[in-house]
């Protein structure tokens, strides 16, 4: 008897998208996997979003937030309305190729190739494609440039998109285990999800928004989970939020950025990453508690937040901690 084929529910978070929503919801209605499900969740925006997802035949269920719960919530409660063996986590900025869900479907219940964790792997839990840049107005970037093929961390414990604003030249075309994969379309295995979830959020909803999939990749990686980069499965994605371009982000991005760099660490460092990462990683802290002095005055708060989330973190964290199947040098390793 054949193998049943590979069940997919896409979610998407909406806030104010309208204007490349339709692009995204056209490319997942031409996927040659078909999705099981597609969510929508709409956090109150403010433009036609919800309308957009309402009239779309790809759409099998529009959740309407009485409010903007931010990625981390709109994902948790999109995730919790289906049923499907995988979730593809996908931004509304992101277009697929037809083949994406299928170049992943393909690889969903193989063993990941050179498994690095040698204590008790769960398995293959995420699944991460290459994506292209998109410029502002929904078109390719010329000559392409790589947005993300997964999620890097330095010993600054700062986490970045591994290759972007490179040239997308024939690099990154290994499969390969990654550290994790960015939620703009991050594929994840139902298992996981439940395994991976701390006082039943998958996505911790303290973030809000911006660090929250870092904060699930570095969680996965301490319970056993292997994250698989497939350069085949292609995707582009309209990217806002860069390093170099700070200024041009929203102060309450940059508020939450602050705030979840610290409470990432508080629920997820230990021993073996700090004896790696300390010298980097506190200078860096110097660098942010000092811009934030001297310039970018409006993420001030978000120390005042750390303080307030500290014990819920530290009680995450015991959460967390009890659970872990590998040590702390197999995580360590992937902070380059």
């Amino acid at each position: 008897m054949a193998d049943a084929p590979v069940s997919i529910a896409v979610t998407i978070v909406t806030y104010d998208s309208a204007v490349l929503l339709a692009r995204c919801l056209d490319a997942v209605a031409a996927q040659t996997h078909a999705p099981r499900e597609v969510v929508v969740l709409d956090n109150r925006s403010s433009d036609a979003s919800a309308a957009i997802a309402r009239a779309h035949g790809a759409v099998t269920t529009l959740i309407e937030s009485p409010g903007n719960t931010g990625f981390a919530g709109g994902q948790n409660r999109a995730i919790a309305a289906t049923t499907a063996d995988w979730v593809l986590a996908l931004n509304p900025d992101v277009v697929l190729d037809p083949a994406f869900l299928a170049e992943f479907a393909a690889r969903a219940d193989r063993p990941a190739p050179g498994d690095r964790s040698p204590s008790e792997p769960r398995g293959l839990g995420t699944l991460c494609g290459k994506l292209l840049r998109l410029g502002p107005d929904g078109a390719p970037v010329v000559p392409p440039r790589i947005d993300s093929t997964g999620i890097v961390f330095t010993r600054s414990f700062r986490h970045l998109d591994r290759g972007s604003e490179e040239p997308d030249d024939g690099r990154y075309a290994i499969e390969e285990p990654v550290f994790g994969a960015t939620a703009a379309a991050a594929l994840y295995r139902r298992a996981m999800i439940d395994d991976v979830s701390v006082e039943g959020e998958f996505f911790d909803e303290a973030f809000f928004a911006y660090r929250e999939d870092a904060d699930v990749a570095w969680r996965a990686q301490l319970l056993g989970w292997d994250c698989l980069y497939v350069p085949t499965a292609l995707g582009y994605h309209v990217r806002r939020v860069l390093p170099e371009r700070r200024a041009d982000v929203p102060a309450m991005l940059n508020r939450h950025s602050v705030k979840n760099r610290f409470l990432m660490r508080v629920k997820n460092a230990d021993a073996a990453v700090w004896r790696r990462c300390a010298l980097h990683g506190l200078a860096r802290d110097a660098a942010v508690v000092g811009g934030c002095l001297v310039g970018e005055w409006s993420s001030l708060p978000a120390f005042a937040d750390v303080v307030r989330l500290w014990p819920r973190a530290r009680r995450q964290r015991v959460l967390i901690q009890a659970k872990r199947r590998r040590d702390g040098d197999a995580i360590a390793r992937w902070f380059a």
